[in-house]
């Protein structure tokens, strides 16, 4: 039979027989059980997130326990047609029945051939006519290592430029240059973001010092960084609290290294196939870079990581890099069709024209309940970062006043995403950050079936990362959900909210001596 979820209008294949409601329920939570007893304790998604998929569609995902959940996580971005979509399984399934090897290390195949030129067909302009390929491990962390294996074999060089904020990977190379690392060998650089400016002015001004100070660092003899091997960057940091860098920014960022020969390596692992609003999102700025790595969404839902890069960079021996899951058919298959589906069919205008519609809706939800300190994002890669409340709550703020406060205004700044601008020269001090809240915020949205990431600092953004195919039906449900759990949080975090709380602790006598 088929199975209907009412809110995205998506059916799903079931079996024959349904389970009873409290014969699903001891299925689902003795699944949960096992894996808290058996996994490994670094496990993250399933401790916010206790529910098991059995079957998924598009944008819904239906879990052991028979509950339906519309999935704005999609794979942390991977998942850009959404949950099998009909044209990646049946580029799976023609592999499969045509008896080609599934495992051939780095030999060329068809299914490769194919890839590869689909891949080459989206490629930013100025990079495909001169450009080589590197398939790597299957994880996006794999190509950021071999990136920096890369720019060190072609320059001569060891260090790297990397950014507050940044996230590249977990392998030791990687989470040096990502924004948590412990054992820094990597030189850190202000990422400009408005609403919490590390200048405190935001705006076009605060990407000015943050690329004056970039520029000074490389050019001053005294500075401590020799020139670097390599900088690398994000168009949109997407761990990092969903911060779209300015385009011109990006276009200083491409200038300062070109004049220095410092290659510069667009991490498009989470921003690229049509996330952003562009193919790749180094298009919005009109930048080339000498190296882009690139994982998730190009293996259409299966592992496939690859490094793409400028042909006078090929400097490597055979074998200096390699690995033996580099070759995988299946992966190359479904990233084929899905990047050839994203192209097709101009999914790209879809998740610029659909997510600022999203944005403007938020930035209104955002004016009703302050614990949102701000919006922001590009494409369908949009935030809401959670702040403390003050004040009597819900309702507060001023008509037209920005959730920076009053020196605040929520609009589009020059990076084409929704963000506080700010005067230039003030400092809009934001309320501070609510992990908290936004954990709450989580909860909430799965009692009401829908499926959120946090990131940010201190994991206090709510992370939004619907499929490209998500429909204007769906659009509104997933709004409608996340509105209603702000709304609950708001009431119940809120002075009402702690009044409440207090009352409570006075009856079970907490706090008496």
């Amino acid at each position: 039979m088929a199975m209907t979820d009412t809110a995205s209008g998506e059916a799903m294949a079931g079996p024959t027989a349904v389970a009873e409601p409290s014969q699903a329920r001891s299925a689902h939570e003795g699944i949960l059980r096992r894996q808290s007893a058996r996994e490994s304790a670094a496990r993250t998604y399933a401790r916010a997130l206790p529910i098991v998929p059995v079957r998924a569609r598009g944008l819904t995902i239906e879990g052991a326990d028979g509950r339906r959940y519309l999935d704005c996580l999609s794979g942390a971005g991977t998942l850009a047609l959404g949950h099998n979509h009909p044209v990646v399984l049946e580029a799976i399934r023609k592999v499969l029945d045509s008896g080609a090897p599934l495992h051939v290390l780095d030999l060329a195949t068809p299914v490769k051939d194919a890839f590869i030129t689909e891949l080459f067909r989206t490629l930013p302009a100025g990079l495909a006519d001169h450009a080589r390929v590197q398939f790597c491990g299957p994880a996006g962390t794999d190509a950021v290592e071999a990136a920096f294996k890369l720019v060190r074999a072609a320059t001569g060089r060891n260090g790297i430029l990397a950014f507050a904020g940044a996230y590249h990977g977990m392998t030791s190379g990687a989470l040096e240059a990502s924004g948590d690392a412990f054992d820094v060998r990597v030189a850190r650089l202000p990422y400009p973001q408005d609403y919490r400016c590390p200048f405190g002015v935001g705006g076009p001004h605060g990407a000015e010092l943050a690329a004056r100070w970039t520029q000074s660092l490389l050019d001053d003899p005294k500075s401590g960084v020799p020139l670097p091997a390599g900088m690398i960057l994000e168009p949109v940091q997407g761990e990092g609290g969903v911060l779209p860098a300015p385009d011109e920014w990006m276009r200083r960022m491409r200038r300062i290294t070109a004049d220095r020969s410092v290659p510069l390596i667009a991490d498009e692992v989470q921003t690229g196939v049509g996330r952003t609003g562009a193919f790749w999102a180094v298009e919005h700025s009109g930048i080339t870079p000498d190296v882009m790595v690139l994982s998730k969404a190009i293996g259409g839902s299966l592992p496939l990581a690859v490094v793409v890069y400028r042909d006078d960079l090929d400097v490597w021996e055979p074998g200096a890099h390699a690995g033996t899951f580099r070759g995988n058919q299946l992966a190359m298959a479904a990233g084929t069709a899905t990047m050839a589906y994203v192209r097709e069919n101009d999914l790209t205008a879809r998740a610029a024209t659909l997510g600022a519609r999203m944005l403007q809706q938020l930035r209104s939800l955002a004016r009703e309940f302050p614990v949102i300190g701000d919006v922001r994002g590009r494409g369908l890669m949009i935030g809401i970062e959670l702040v403390e409340a003050e004040g009597e709550g819900v309702g507060e703020r001023a008509e037209g006043e920005g959730p920076a406060g009053p020196l605040g205004t929520l609009g589009f700044g020059s990076s084409g995403g929704a963000s506080a601008s700010v005067v230039p020269g003030t400092i809009p001090s934001p309320r501070p950050a609510s992990p908290e809240l936004a954990a709450a915020v989580q909860q909430e949205c799965l009692r009401r079936g829908l499926i959120v990431e946090l990131g940010g600092r201190h994991a206090s953004v709510i992370r939004l990362l619907p499929p490209l195919t998500i429909t204007d039906e769906q659009t509104t449900a997933v709004l409608d959900r996340l509105a209603d759990a702000v709304a609950a949080v708001a009431r119940s975090h809120g002075p009402a909210g702690e009044r409440q709380r207090q009352r409570r602790r006075r009856n079970r006598g907490e706090g008496m001596g």
